[in-house]
């Protein structure tokens, strides 16, 4: 008998492959051992995925700093663990679509006016929900370089691990929030609050954990940190608006302020 994951061969009382490592399967695939299979990769502690999960709210800096430090094996990748919470969101919006199309809206924070940008925004987001998040991470991880611009401790790209872990995981708190509050009849824009909070709560936590901050310093970061966005949103929100006029021409900005006006 021959490994059927790398070709080695095999004697009659291996359970794992000596080379590989892969397990030896002998039986047939049938229901019973695909539900156990299902149930020993999502919900047994000891596999990695769930381990990852519990650990980055436990330990945070174990096993983002354990990953920029070279461990592998402990814990799922960032990349990986990103691309399940990928996946989780297109799961959220389909169930939010397919029974609760009429809250997907932010009417219950929306002022007079800005209903339509705010909902151009959701359909755009759920469209493109996958890029936009990535490109949240490369975003974040500029302002926590600028807001650790006096520690070394870590580089820009070492920043963009963390955020892969961080992002994903509050990623991750949102799609079950969001599902639970539509559920209980509030709109999505009724949830951004909350998740927005959880978002700034964890992050601090993260890096208090990752930089070994007292309070003070975390305070005084985190304010930081809304400054240094703010600059940047400013200054993307002139790029936008630059290419937009080269691009649609003055006509497109005026109707995009119109649309705001109340």
């Amino acid at each position: 008998m021959n490994c059927k994951n790398c070709n080695q061969k095999l004697e009659e009382h291996n359970s794992y492959c000596s080379a590989c490592g892969g397990r030896i399967i002998r039986n047939r695939l049938t229901f019973g051992n695909l539900f156990s299979h299902l149930s020993e990769t999502f919900f047994n502690y000891d596999n990695k995925l769930l381990r990852t999960f519990i650990d980055l709210f436990k330990k945070p800096e174990v096993v983002i700093g354990g990953y920029i430090n070279g461990v592998r094996k402990r814990y799922v990748n960032p990349i990986s663990f990103f691309g399940l919470t990928l996946t989780v969101i297109g799961l959220e919006w389909l169930i939010l679509q397919k029974f609760f199309p009429n809250l997907i809206n932010m009417s219950s924070i929306s002022l007079n006016g800005d209903e339509t940008f705010l909902e151009d925004f959701i359909d755009l987001f759920q469209k493109y929900s996958s890029i936009i998040m990535m490109l949240f991470v490369p975003i974040y991880a500029i302002i926590s370089r600028i807001v650790f611009f006096d520690n070394k401790k870590y580089n820009y790209t070492e920043h963009i691990a963390a955020f892969t872990y961080m992002l994903a995981v509050i990623s991750l708190i949102g799609a079950v929030l969001n599902i639970i509050c539509v559920s209980l009849g509030y709109d999505i824009g009724a949830v951004t609050y909350i998740n927005s909070f959880i978002q700034v709560l964890y992050i601090s936590y993260c890096f208090k954990r990752l930089y070994k901050l007292n309070i003070a310093e975390i305070i005084g970061r985190t304010f930081l940190s809304f400054v240094v966005y703010m600059v940047l949103y400013i200054i993307i929100a002139i790029i936008v608006l630059v290419l937009i006029y080269f691009i649609e021409g003055k006509e497109a900005i005026i109707n995009m302020f119109k649309s705001l006006a109340p």
